[in-house]
């Protein structure tokens, strides 16, 4: 019998907090056109986050998530996906569903109250936007587990909060990953609240990484403003899940800048000291100081990616506000292969069918 086990959680990062490399960068440095697709798309995320917050703060949209804080971490997701790997999504990952091809239409339709921004017209087999927290976690390795009765060389990646690292559903489900070897990674957006319970009062693990050691799965820390440390832990993880060595767990740590959701106020649980050294870290600036450094960047060059932005979601917004309404009947319409009795009368009520007040 062994003495003693040991076990082991590395940490990447590749850039300080001002985008200077402190040593040798992974190989997607040298790809320009992806370094310059993935700081287009945080803009083009951060400009959407701010009119979403504005929608909502004028009645024009419901309650919303803000994104801020965590464009890094979804950017990298939607660009190391494979077309026909699933995204398992929770509630802040805009970033990475708008990297997927989910448009912004599709996005302010759902957080407007419309299900019909569920139906994604160009990745359809992601699955919808989970708020409940760690739900999806059972779900992600429902998909994977079929993936691997299918022989099929495909990847889940399942995104969640550190919060819902303290649920069943999570824990349930990384034991299940390791069990049966599923192709599923699990990115834990560390953003170090959850909702108003600090990371600290939230587990008693030093890390967030090491719970993937209960299931028998690599656990891995990234600095997730960090394009490069990103990049490089979730490509390694999807090349493992692809070739049958299973699942893998990712602490990104980032921080939430705004507020949990438009129904939250932060301000009343955390310092300004603390909000202000955090937008010291953010990844955002990191990257465009990075491209500024390497001569890939200018004002020029920013001025025109805003602009750009701000046109494209003035664009979505429009057709946003102009799309019908859906029938009141649409509440209904999409529980049940057949309707149940009880439903059946509700519906017919609804559309004010003669009998359907009996």
């Amino acid at each position: 019998m062994k003495d003693h086990y040991e076990f082991r959680v590395d940490s990447l990062r590749y850039l300080d907090d001002q985008g200077y490399a402190l040593g040798d960068l992974p190989d997607v440095a040298e790809d320009t056109e992806r370094l310059l697709a993935a700081y287009a798309n945080m803009v083009l995320t951060r400009t959407f986050d701010a009119k979403a917050i504005a929608l909502q703060r004028t009645g024009q949209c419901g309650t919303y998530p803000s994104v801020l804080g965590h464009e890094v971490i979804g950017t990298v997701i939607g660009q190391a996906m494979a077309r026909d790997d699933v995204l398992v999504p929770y509630y802040r990952d805009q970033a990475a569903q708008i990297q997927r091809g989910v448009t912004l239409t599709e996005l302010l339709l759902y957080w407007g109250g419309d299900e019909r921004g569920s139906a994604w017209a160009h990745c359809p087999q992601d699955l919808p936007i989970a708020v409940p927290i760690a739900t999806q976690c059972c779900h992600a390795v429902g998909v994977a587990a079929a993936f691997r009765i299918r022989g099929e060389h495909r990847a889940v990646v399942c995104c969640l909060g550190d919060g819902a690292t303290s649920k069943g559903d999570f824990l349930e489900s990384v034991n299940l990953a390791g069990a049966w070897q599923l192709p599923v990674v699990f990115v834990v957006n560390n953003n170090q609240w959850a909702i108003s319970t600090p990371r600290s009062l939230q587990s008693g693990c030093e890390t967030i990484a090491q719970k993937a050691i209960s299931g028998g799965l690599p656990g891995v820390i990234a600095d997730g403003n960090d394009f490069f440390a990103m990049t490089s832990a979730l490509e390694q993880a999807l090349d493992r899940a692809r070739h049958g060595k299973g699942a893998t767990v990712i602490e990104a740590v980032t921080y939430r800048l705004g507020d949990h959701t438009t129904a939250d106020d932060a301000t009343r649980y955390r310092s300004a000291d603390e909000l202000k050294h955090a937008w010291e870290r953010d990844g955002v600036k990191r990257m465009q100081n990075y491209l500024h450094r390497e001569g890939f960047w200018d004002a020029e060059k920013e001025q025109k990616l805003q602009a750009d932005c701000k046109g494209f979601v003035e664009t979505a917004v429009k057709a946003y506000l102009a799309t019908e309404p859906e029938p009141a009947t649409a509440i209904v319409d999409y529980l049940f292969e057949s309707l149940p009795v009880a439903l059946q009368q509700q519906r017919d009520r609804l559309e004010g069918k003669p009998g359907g007040d009996q």
